[in-house]
């Protein structure tokens, strides 16, 4: 049978599933109205039904249980109608494109032909139309090649017979492309797939997953899986599938709750938002380290990195460097550790607690409790003891003040209504002492904020044990002077409610040693995109606070941005130390599909080990180098970022700091076509974009502009991580204007891509 021949009938079955699939949708979307209708005739019943008076113990306990019961119903309703929405929402992923592959296999002696999409399709009867890519079956078509091929089921691996591997590209329920191959994804798919890869949110690709992106995608065993990818290697796209299939794998024991997404910037937190959905997943939580640094340090300003490399690049001393380095290893949170259990006659920084303007436990009471509990117990217990003792003493005093004059008054004044409140919230029944059972009631509601503190440990200063510890640790990296001129500067730095970045995260791991706390045992994935940011101490610190999640972890070692001009250490090497108990597994991508092939080539030039980069066989424009030798650079700038926007939807102009951003906007200000874009910015406009390059990290541009490749701006090779990472963004055309002097980093290109006005 010919290719031709089979296409039509391809065709044939591409239409009758497609029909399928709408006859679906039309009975889903019935349905979804009729579980509406039910929804709102339930929350109609459970409204009238809570309309009781609950004066009479009697009625009161009637209305409870019917209140209980209703609730129940529409919590059922509702769960129907989620269910019946994603339902749906499977159903119109499908609509168009139902499946990208077909695999031909014998098992057993029977022959069998699946089809491959985003998620199972059966028909009336049961029968499967169509395998979830997830499904274990499914990996025969991204690892398998024709032969005897392995797949993992629930009972155990099973071996099949592969004997056709067949790829399409359906669009608006049309094949477009078609054809039988050995390998995972041919070049004719994926370069057509690509081409249209330009969209305001990065697309879903699961068509295309090479071998290597499957291996990490499919990972359940590794307790740290350390991915490091080239620059538009589809590390993103893998790790996004790689939650989705994570879901679909533990449905019944984990949902998008339990994992958390560590994102360099909001922006590429939109960006990716459309994903999960294209899948039939709903969003996992996403956060930047900044975030998670400031909600569990709450009231304080906490340095973002984009900050800190704002103030490197003006200034940064050979001693900053030193510091710093010590207080971002994960051995640095060691010490801490260690300090803190030698010193057991040290007694823990407190506060009093105040209530009204007046201190109800004074820190010398909290101290002198704390100081009398056995110092052979380990810090974190006596904290606890201490706690618990507080409690006791707040509980006592809630029963000693309830004959006070003031309480009394105060209940004197409570209404009916009121007053009859408390007896119904706390079930307290008619007896001699119930106006003392009220009184305490009444108490425990006013003194609800001194137990608040008690509980959230307010009453310990984690900052100021900081620096105590700080003062008592023995260094030999910068002379004494600088050593306690840095301390004093964090006190000076708390009294403003500032903390500085690498400062942040030794409080937090101090504070949670010695309050037991901070610890979220429900997350059971971490993934961490761009992690060549992140710092050994905030791996340590993120896999304590989740210390029940595996952790998938995604960089670059070329693209480091924000910290290259100072941190040297291998990132995979750093890792491996790090996490050297656990099981750690490293997968490299070394093909890149972002970019065009002569982009791509230009890039890895500046990279030291830049042969290693397999660029992808999509052809393109050369690299253009601009250089203005006379005073008209920002005109040149402008007209060579409307000459592309002529050509390509979105051109960003990508600069080494905010301070150059803001600079080239206000040479456009009296146009509307460019867009500044900040750190708050959630969602990437069409047009001509200017914007630093540590806020494009992770994104890609039909067209990049490098502003001012010069040799003043970037004077040496440790400018080289900032020069490819916006060289990479450019998917389809890159130039670099160039003010006057062309950088050292660029003398090794010919003459012919350098043009001079």
């Amino acid at each position: 049978m010919s290719i031709n021949q089979s296409k039509q009938e391809e065709q044939e079955r591409v239409n009758v599933v497609a029909d399928k699939i709408d006859k679906k949708i039309e009975r889903v979307d019935i349905s979804i109205a009729q579980a509406h209708q039910e929804t709102s005739r339930i929350e109609r019943n459970y409204g009238e039904n809570t309309k009781v008076n609950t004066t009479e113990i009697d009625d009161q306990m009637e209305t409870n249980a019917s209140v209980q019961q209703q609730k129940q119903l529409v919590e059922l309703a509702v769960e129907n109608e989620n269910i019946l929405n994603n339902n749906k929402l499977k159903l119109e992923n499908l609509q168009g494109s139902p499946y990208f592959g077909r695999i031909d296999i014998v098992e057993d002696g029977e022959e069998d032909t699946l089809y491959i999409g985003t998620s199972t399709l059966q028909d009336d009867d049961g029968e499967f139309l169509i395998y979830d890519w997830r499904a274990p079956i499914s990996g025969i078509y991204y690892n398998g090649v024709l032969g005897d091929v392995h797949y993992q089921t629930p009972n155990g691996p099973t071996t099949v017979d592969l004997k056709k591997k067949r790829q399409f590209q359906i669009v608006n329920n049309n094949i477009r492309t078609m054809f039988d191959t050995n390998e995972t994804v041919g070049d004719e798919i994926l370069q057509s797939v690509l081409s249209e890869y330009s969209d305001e949110y990065l697309r879903n690709i699961v068509s295309t997953i090479q071998r290597e992106q499957n291996t990490i995608i499919r990972d359940t065993h590794s307790d740290v899986l350390l991915v490091q990818g080239v620059a538009g290697s589809g590390k993103t796209s893998a790790i996004l599938q790689r939650v989705a299939y994570l879901l679909y794998h533990s449905r019944s024991t984990m949902n998008a709750d339990n994992i958390v997404l560590f994102s360099p910037n909001k922006l590429f937190s939109n960006y990716i938002s459309e994903v999960l959905p294209s899948l039939g997943e709903r969003n996992m939580r996403q956060v930047t380290l900044n975030e998670f640094l400031s909600l569990r340090l709450n009231g304080i300003h906490v340095e973002t990195l984009f900050e800190r490399y704002e103030k490197d690049e003006r200034n940064l001393p050979e001693t900053t460097v030193k510091i710093r380095l010590l207080k971002e290893s994960g051995e640095f949170l060691d010490q801490l550790s260690e300090l803190e259990e030698s010193h057991p006659e040290h007694i823990l920084h407190f506060e009093d607690i105040i209530f009204d303007g007046k201190s109800f436990f004074t820190k010398e009471e909290i101290s002198e409790i704390y100081d009398g509990i056995n110092h052979a117990y380990h810090i974190p217990d006596r904290f606890l003891k201490t706690k618990n003792i507080l409690i006791k003493r707040l509980q006592k005093r809630i029963h000693e003040d309830r004959n006070q004059d003031w309480v009394q008054a105060e209940i004197d004044n409570l209404s009916d209504e009121d007053f009859q409140q408390i007896i119904t919230d706390h079930n307290i029944e008619e007896s001699a002492d119930q106006r003392d059972i009220i009184a305490e009631e009444f108490l425990r509601e006013r003194y609800a904020p001194i137990y608040n503190a008690l509980v959230n440990n307010y009453f310990f200063n984690p900052y100021k044990e900081y620096s105590f510890l700080l003062n008592e640790m023995d260094q030999d990296l910068v002379p004494t002077n600088v050593w306690q001129t840095m301390v004093e500067s964090i006190d000076d730095h708390i009294e403003s409610h500032n903390l500085n970045l690498s400062d942040s995260v030794a409080v937090l791991y101090l504070r949670d040693l010695i309050t037991d706390g901070g610890v979220n045992h429900a997350i059971q994935h971490i993934f961490i995109d761009e992690v060549q940011d992140y710092t050994m101490a905030q791996l340590k610190y993120i896999s304590q606070a989740f210390p029940n999640a595996k952790m998938t972890l995604l960089g670059d070692r070329a693209q480091d941005v924000l910290t290259s001009s100072y941190r040297k250490k291998d990132l995979v090497t750093e890792v491996n130390e790090l996490f050297s108990k656990k099981k750690i597994t490293t997968i490299t991508l070394n093909q890149s599909y972002r970019s065009t092939a002569e982009i791509t080539k230009f890039a890895t030039k500046l990279l030291p080990n830049g042969d290693e980069v397999k660029a992808f066989s999509r052809q393109g424009e050369d690299p253009v180098i601009k250089v203005f030798s006379n005073d008209d650079y920002y005109q040149g700038l402008k007209d060579t970022a409307r000459e592309l926007n002529k050509k390509y939807d979105t051109v960003a102009i990508l600069t080494r700091n905010q301070a150059q951003a803001e600079q080239i906007y206000t040479h456009f200000s009296d146009e509307s076509i460019i867009t500044l874009i900040d750190a708050d910015y959630r969602s990437i406009p069409k047009g001509i974009l200017v914007l630093p390059i540590y806020l494009a990290k992770g994104l890609e541009f039909d067209a990049v502009i490098g502003h001012d490749v010069s040799a003043k701006n970037y004077p040496d090779e440790r400018s080289t991580d900032v020069l490819y990472t916006i060289c990479t963004r450019a998917m389809h055309s890159l130039t670099l204007c160039v003010d006057k002097e062309v950088s050292p980093l660029l003398s090794h290109e010919p003459a012919d891509l350098i043009s001079e006005s």
